[in-house]
């Protein structure tokens, strides 16, 4: 049996979950859209980008501070927002929020979470925001908005990728329902893995006490089907402006990829974006995130600050998605195999990990402050006719990656 202190990177975290997960959960993290091609390419691209180390620099001390979206952090990284987290680990939510604020992260929460808005601003005491998906309700968006600012957020993301289900075979193919039930896709896995069942049963099940429901029934299974009626399919950005005026204080948009949808949202006026794919779980076929950062980063200048969303698996890919401009990373499966492992425990050791990761490749490539890093950090990979890879460097001041 793996112990906590066996534990050294996300991999190993994940190969714990497996085992002591049913089989249609341990899929719903780990599975994506169609035949996974996003999910893996947004892995796959840290590898193709290189650091490039300066020596004889003064690294006694590696500063990570930064400010984003109105957040002070002691490292530049976010928990990203992931529904029904107590489906993994009766400590969900409250229990990765508490560990982001212990190692100076900040802790974004989903309108699908599993613990209410209120009863994690009053776990953690670390920076936090609340994931807006938006309904075509106004009324209904505006009273979680006024929530929010009861219970102190600090901004709102309003993701805008998820208008339109994305097609998850994993889920089908393994049986996965909400709430969990029994089926012949899943018997067998929820059969072998007798202590999540009593786990579940001795809690009480989960609900979902951030979806705005006016009135009647809060089971499982009707706020789910009400929320999926509900959903907004034409996002505009009048309504954008719209919400940030009510809303008052830092608004983000998650979701974006383009350069085009990018500079729509600095004229919108919004605080910043998160480039995201959504981890592969909404549209196939799509870029790598960190392949698109450079580029959006040049084209919205100093408008609005960028954030990356997707594959980040270690401190040196927080270095990486930093260097070509990113103001910070959010961090998803790698936190949700931790705590479905080892629970609050394995949140805290998977973090502090990471994080000692990013401040010790920091010192590696010499940058004593976060602020320092650059696109020199870099060299750039690129596949060429005959299927080598070669390197190509990354200049501090060129618009894009690509030569």
């Amino acid at each position: 049996m793996t112990q906590l202190s066996d534990c050294f990177n996300s991999h190993d975290f994940a190969r714990v979950a497996r085992r002591r997960l049913p089989g249609s959960l341990y899929h719903y993290i780990e599975g994506a859209a169609d035949d996974e091609l996003t999910a893996r390419a947004n892995t796959h691209a840290f590898e193709r980008y290189q650091l490039v180390p300066r020596q004889l620099r003064d690294i006694r001390s590696v500063d990570m501070r930064r400010r984003v979206f109105g957040c002070e952090l002691e490292w530049p990284v976010f928990m990203a927002p992931t529904g029904m987290t107590r489906l993994f680990h009766p400590g969900g939510e409250c229990a990765v929020a508490r560990e982001a604020a212990r190692q100076g992260a900040g802790y974004m929460l989903s309108t699908m979470a599993t613990t209410s808005l209120e009863e994690v601003a009053g776990c953690s005491p670390g920076p936090k925001i609340f994931q807006l998906y938006l309904l075509n309700d106004d009324g209904l968006n505006r009273a979680i908005i006024d929530r929010c600012k009861a219970a102190g957020y600090d901004a709102i993301c309003l993701t805008v990728d998820c208008v339109v289900a994305g097609n998850r075979e994993r889920d089908l193919r393994f049986g996965l329902t909400v709430p969990p039930r029994l089926n012949r896709r899943n018997i067998l896995s929820f059969a072998q893995r007798p202590l999540w069942g009593l786990r579940y049963l001795a809690n009480g099940g989960i609900t979902l006490p951030n979806v705005p429901m006016p009135s009647g029934s809060r089971s499982l299974g009707t706020l789910t089907s009400y929320f999926a009626q509900k959903m907004e399919q034409n996002i505009t950005w009048a309504r954008v402006e719209q919400l940030q005026q009510y809303w008052g204080k830092p608004f983000i948009i998650k979701g974006l990829q383009s350069v085009a949808d990018a500079r729509e949202a600095a004229a919108a006026g919004v605080s910043g974006i998160i480039v995201s794919n959504h981890g592969g779980r909404q549209l196939d076929g799509s870029p790598a995130v960190l392949d698109l950062i450079a580029d959006i980063v040049d084209a919205v200048d100093d408008q609005m600050e960028v954030v990356l969303d997707g594959g980040v698996r270690r401190g040196s890919h927080v270095v990486k998605a930093l260097a070509l401009g990113a103001r910070a990373c959010l961090i998803g499966r790698p936190y949700l195999y931790a705590l479905s492992a080892f629970g609050q425990p394995g949140v805290a050791r998977l973090l502090e990990l990471m994080r000692r990761e990013t401040e010790r490749t920091l010192a590696l490539i010499g940058v004593p402050h976060i602020d320092d890093l650059d696109r020199s950090a870099l060299s750039h990979l690129e596949l060429q006719p005959d299927h080598r890879l070669v390197p190509v460097s990354i200049g501090a001041q060129r618009s894009g990656v690509y030569s």
